[in-house]
């Protein structure tokens, strides 16, 4: 029992101070953010096995704070390109740069694959491609590659709108029924009139027209049709 409630506290531990930090040291790692990571890591997993919680938690905190101390530090331009590793170019105006690929230690095959990930299978297409600080790969086309916005064509086009999730897996998302000032009442209206089962829908949003878009758990069969093929042996 008392080692289900270590494992539970360094857990619940763990989590708020990774909330603390902020979802940047979770999604967009840098050096010391991985550094950071594993010191954490070690610290807070140590009390499941050893009889130090008390001083693992504050050995923790103080990680957290020097941390956060280093995230500050960063916003100032100085500190900022000691922190942090320069991004490293690796192909410029259609050219691959060897020596970017060596710095990176990036065999050519992985570029490649990197470059088609990103939807790129010619380098002549490519202004500038760069190893991020993050490892993220940025490419930035030719302009006459790159694909034809409305304004190229001085088109006018209306504000993008994005479907608000009323219902997610069965359960209905409160809060942005607030945000749009309705109640759980028309919920049940509108599912009344498209006989649907709150228990069945898998999402339900809300669309600029006003109206209730439902996805439910219901597959409609397209056996034999070569437009709604299927990878895998389930087809």
């Amino acid at each position: 029992m008392e080692t289900i409630y270590r494992i539970f506290l360094v857990f619940m531990a763990g989590y708020l101070f990774l909330r603390v930090t902020g979802k940047k040291a979770v999604s967009q790692m840098h050096t010391f953010d991985l550094l950071y990571i594993f010191i954490l890591t070690n610290i807070i997993s140590s009390p499941v096995e050893v009889d130090h919680l008390g001083k693992a938690l504050i050995y923790a905190i103080i990680t957290v704070i020097l941390y956060k101390i280093f995230i500050r530090l960063s916003l100032h331009n100085k500190l900022r390109w000691i922190l942090y590793e320069n991004p490293t170019v690796l192909i410029h105006n259609g050219d691959i740069d060897r020596k970017g690929l060596k710095k990176a230690r990036m065999p050519m095959n992985e570029l490649l694959s990197h470059l088609r990930v990103k939807g790129y299978t010619d380098i002549r297409t490519i202004a500038i491609a760069v190893l991020e600080e993050t490892g993220d790969i940025s490419v930035i086309p030719k302009s006459k590659y790159r694909p034809v916005e409305p304004n190229d064509l001085n088109l006018n086009v209306k504000k993008e709108y994005i479907p608000i999730p009323l219902i997610m897996d069965g359960q209905v998302v409160y809060h942005n029924l607030k945000y749009l000032q309705l109640d759980y009442g028309w919920i049940m209206k509108e599912l009344e009139k498209a006989a649907e089962k709150i228990e069945n829908i898998t999402l339900a949003t809300f669309l600029e027209n006003g109206k209730l878009f439902i996805d439910n758990n219901a597959v409609e069969s397209h056996k034999g049709d070569p437009y709604y093929y299927k990878p895998g042996r389930n087809n």
